[in-house]
């Protein structure tokens, strides 16, 4: 499924990049989570292979807190985010978190040869928002433009959107999650997801 493909890349981008010589911020939480992902991967080699669920919990506890989940669901449900209740919300965000959970432990399989290069990036000193434009590099194949836009939070920087060639993950969860949710309603896109999670395990 194309929005389990873009998730997988995206998970697998933040763990497997080169080191990038500025020390700006946007680079260097990327840079950071990199090194700290690779750094457990390795230590934790094998409690992994005798439990899958470590590696879900290394993700969760070392990538996605640098998501900004809240900005993502308001961008992918679009009018359907606005009129959603507080508890469909926090439901979904749920849900969209154990989702890229899930995606990562096939991405790190297929990917695991990856390197990552940096183009060149210019920020500007007073900017909230940045994009990092990179390329993925795997041995025998083609390479692929990775784009990821950060914002400047209370929080520090947070990824909000990552493009592919070009393409957009926003735009690709919101033409499919919108889809679901004019035809069904959110609450029954809030369900499918749970259902697919729960049935990958627990997370």
């Amino acid at each position: 499924m194309r929005l389990f493909i873009s998730v997988s890349h995206l998970l697998v981008l933040l763990l497997f990049t080169t080191p990038a010589s500025s020390d700006q911020p946007p680079l260097k939480l990327v840079r950071d989570t990199s090194t700290k992902m690779l750094m457990t991967l390795k230590e934790e080699e094998t409690a992994i292979k005798q439990n899958p669920a470590r590696l879900r919990e290394i993700v969760t506890e070392n990538v996605l807190p640098h998501f900004d989940f809240e900005r993502m669901g308001r961008w992918t449900l679009g009018k359907y985010w606005r009129n959603a209740s507080p508890q469909q919300r926090e439901e979904f965000i749920k849900e969209f978190r154990a989702l890229l959970v899930r995606s990562y432990g096939r991405a790190l399989v297929d990917y695991a040869d990856a390197e990552i290069v940096y183009l060149p990036f210019r920020m500007g000193d007073d900017e909230t928002r940045v994009k990092v434009h990179t390329e993925l590099s795997r041995p025998q194949n083609n390479s692929v433009k990775i784009t990821y836009s950060l914002h400047s939070t209370a929080n520090g920087w947070k990824v909000y959107d990552v493009a592919i060639e070009g393409v957009s993950l926003v735009t690709n969860y919101r033409s499919s999650f919108m889809n679901k949710v004019r035809q069904d309603g959110l609450d029954q896109l809030i369900n499918q997801l749970a259902a697919n999670n729960k049935k990958a395990g627990p997370t």
